[in-house]
């Protein structure tokens, strides 16, 4: 989602008005239209309150298909003749007859605001209606007062358009390309409502860009209101991955001073949740680009662990729950950045460097001995958390944490079989990159077990799981959903992962 700069109080106002504006003034510009110029002056403008709606080229059922209209599309209103109105399509550029039923005619007149913001509150939980509360809430927004739309039912009224926008775009990425779906953003986009595009996981991703919402946020002073608006604008799902990392820094600051700036104290609990989640998201995020470029990320990273250390587990929703892992996951794939930088001292004559190597990457190389010739290295163009290398007391493995998207952490596991050294890569699961990570939890004494925690959420699947894992074969030779039923975490967990790291914690 491109950050979205907050509108004045009058701008996405006025972009609503001149779309319905525009249908009055069309027959002028356009040389269809001159056709019927000595047609009588134009009774009112109506709304198509139906799909499906026909318009036909006369005023009985059995009479020829001009167009199928969608709900939420304006039209002008020539006349009335049975029962059907006479009206002229100005985006299809012809004329014809529409029963009156499926119309809702309007003057924009300020006596007829009321009534429009009712309909609009009706429609809004009406899924599937989302191109039609739009065009109600556009015809509100034409005929309320200005002094109406500069306060509380103006911010409703904006709420209601990025509501509605916002559910119109996750149809579209569940239905992909339907017909229906497309015909309701067409409608959508003559008010003025944008969308953008871009591809995630293989698949093309449809988000609103938010306008109606940062309108709504300078409009409202109630708590509620601006929070679900700065979570609209807020949405990591709605990020292009595309971005420069100096992009997505960027994004991701103004991301976060939004969230900050949100009161939370009179929020309900599920909604203060909700802002808690979002902040521990955007400020992992935050902490992982930061330290891409050189900056120093422990604030973002210690923000986004207090934030998610506020969420009350026992006020989270069944819809929330997906979410609130997700939190998780993005906060704990982040969460070396709060430890400072020193690497911390290896047993055995181990040493672990990291280096600049081509433009972008680090190599990390591991030596035992400082003039040994045993060594081995691995780059990578992640970030490598030195400060989380750890050794098992035989000197046998190290393991290293390195991650390599803002929300996605692998561990590295290097080991010595007697002869030389080598380093592995434990992905969070057997998916494409997505969410998650793959963490040291401890060493098992005896230097043939390491403990080993992993949650990921990727390709319409999700899973945690925490493993014995073989330093000699790599397979779990136990596994299981929750760290309390196995006995080697019990007894030989690291106590700084016990300590910091959320996939400790049981949720």
């Amino acid at each position: 989602m491109a950050y979205i700069p907050l509108l004045s109080a009058s701008r996405m106002a006025l972009v609503l008005a001149a779309a319905l504006g525009a249908a009055s003034t069309a027959s002028q510009a356009t040389p269809a239209a001159a056709a019927v110029a000595n047609a009588p002056p134009p009774v009112a403008m109506a709304l198509v309150i139906r799909d499906q709606a026909v318009l036909r080229a006369a005023p009985r059922d059995s009479s020829p298909t001009h167009a199928t209209l969608i709900a939420g599309e304006i039209v002008e209103v020539r006349g009335e003749r049975l029962d059907h109105f006479q009206v002229w399509d100005h985006h299809r550029e012809r004329g014809g007859y529409v029963r009156v039923e499926q119309l809702k005619v309007t003057r924009f007149a300020a006596d007829e605001a009321a009534d429009l913001l009712g309909l609009v509150r009706f429609v809004r939980e009406s899924r599937g209606a989302e191109a039609l509360g739009i065009g109600l809430a556009a015809a509100y927004v034409k005929s309320a007062a200005p002094a109406d739309l500069r306060g509380e039912t103006g911010a409703e009224a904006f709420e209601a358009v990025g509501r509605f926008a916002e559910r119109l775009a996750q149809r579209a990425a569940l239905s992909g390309s339907g017909a229906g779906v497309a015909a309701q953003m067409d409608v959508a986009a003559r008010y003025g409502v944008r969308f953008v595009t871009f591809e995630s996981d293989g698949q093309l991703r449809h988000c609103y860009d938010g306008q109606a919402y940062a309108q709504a946020l300078v409009l409202s002073r109630d708590a509620a209101r601006r929070a679900r608006s700065v979570l609209a604008l807020t949405r990591p799902d709605c990020v292009d991955s595309a971005l420069s990392p100096s992009a997505a820094a960027a994004l991701a600051a103004r991301q976060a001073d939004l969230l900050d700036a949100l009161e939370t104290q009179a929020l309900p609990a599920t909604l203060k949740n909700r802002v808690y989640m979002r902040r521990a998201a955007v400020h992992a995020m935050l902490a992982f680009l930061e330290a891409r470029r050189g900056a120093s990320p422990t604030e973002a990273a210690q923000r986004s662990l207090s934030a998610f250390a506020l969420v009350n587990r026992a006020e989270l929703t069944d819809d929330d729950q997906a979410a609130y892992n997700d939190a998780a996951m993005r906060a704990n794939a982040s969460r070396w950045a709060a430890v400072p930088a020193a690497a911390r001292q290896l047993p055995r004559g181990l040493t672990l460097t990291a280096q600049a190597g081509q433009p972008g990457e680090t190599c990390v190389r591991l030596a035992a001995g400082a003039s040994s010739t045993q060594s081995v290295s691995r780059c990578t163009y992640g970030q490598v958390w030195v400060a989380s290398a750890t050794a098992n007391r035989e000197g046998t493995a190290v393991a290293l944490a390195v991650q390599v998207l803002p929300a996605w952490r692998e561990l590295w596991l290097f080991r010595h079989d007697g002869q030389e050294w080598a380093v592995t890569v434990l992905p969070p699961a057997a998916v494409s990159p997505g969410l998650g990570y793959a963490e040291f939890a401890g060493w098992v004494p005896g230097g043939n077990q390491v403990l080993v925690a992993r949650e990921a959420r990727g390709e319409n699947r999700y899973r945690r799981s925490y493993e014995v894992l073989n330093l000699q074969s790599l397979i779990a030779d136990r596994q299981s959903g929750e760290p309390a039923t196995m006995g080697a975490f019990q007894r030989w967990a690291d106590p700084q992962w016990r300590t910091l790291s959320l996939a400790a914690t049981a949720r």
